[in-house]
């Protein structure tokens, strides 16, 4: 086991715990702070997977003397924690014994020319968190959140990316105007009207690099966009919902875009 230095700390009141609280529970403190949090293994491991280095590592009391090496290695300062505080800080249904908090990335450059994902006000964590983990999955590197859109950084929209944002580059608080600046194709989802996905399929349309622009849960894309778009595109649903939710939606345009530019066999599976 690793002998590697750590400070403990046991009142609730220290100053370190408390902005870590609210870094674990309030969804835009991340901006105020410049520095994010994420817990358990499977998110910490997926930074650590991407190289991308902690600069704190928290552990629960009594996970400390049984962490492997790379867990204690992995940021330049080790917290120890009592297993209640670190009960407090948590929001996970299963109580996890491992955090990290992160600086949070340099403000990004729009990249007019990559694959893209502009999502306009959707306001569900979950939705966002899903759709960045459907982005990564099938080639879309660039996410593009207008502003209206859940904090890209919020600790629900992590836990529901599952890791997605390591691989991303994420860009958030941005103008409609600011999407007529992309080089590349505008897609635009509907429920009511454009051409189906599956016709589109068929010719070039849909093949990357392009931008899929997601709207509002309840509003959809706003009409400043779809003045963008170089097609409208909806989904064909003959068991007779009105609409699907904005997540799944995103699942199978941005399938269908990557399957596009595959050979059959590599065409990544649903």
């Amino acid at each position: 086991m690793s002998q590697a230095r750590f400070q403990l700390i046991s009142s609730r009141d220290n100053a370190f715990l408390k902005d870590l609280r609210r870094l674990s529970q309030d969804s835009t403190a991340y901006r105020k702070q410049g520095k994010f949090w994420v817990e358990g293994e499977h998110l910490c491991g997926a930074a650590l997977a991407r190289g991308v280095k902690p600069v704190v590592a928290i552990f629960s009391e009594s996970f400390w003397s049984a962490a492997p090496t790379p867990w204690t290695q992995a940021a330049d300062k080790n917290i120890v924690i009592t297993d209640t505080l670190f009960a407090d800080i948590g929001v996970l249904d299963s109580p996890a014994s491992i955090g990290f908090v992160f600086e949070l990335p340099a403000l990004r450059v729009l990249q007019p020319e990559v694959a893209s994902v502009i999502l306009d006000r959707v306001q569900d964590a979950g939705n966002v968190g899903s759709i960045l983990r459907s982005a990564s999955a099938f080639g879309f590197t660039q996410i593009i959140a207008l502003k209206g859109t859940a904090a890209l950084w919020s600790p629900k929209v992590l836990r529901a990316g599952m890791g997605a944002h390591w691989g991303l580059q994420l860009i958030e608080g941005l103008e409609p105007s600011h999407v007529s600046n992309l080089a590349v194709p505008i897609l635009v989802t509907s429920s009511h009207h454009g051409e189906y996905l599956h016709d589109a399929q068929r010719g070039r349309a849909l093949r990357l690099p392009c931008a899929w622009v997601l709207g509002h849960e309840g509003q959809g894309v706003r009409a400043e966009l779809e003045a963008m778009a170089s097609l409208h595109v909806r989904i064909e649903q003959p068991g007779g919902e009105e609409s699907l939710n904005v997540a799944a939606a995103a699942a199978i345009c941005l399938h269908a875009s990557a399957s596009g530019r595959l050979p059959p066999q590599e065409v990544p599976r649903l």
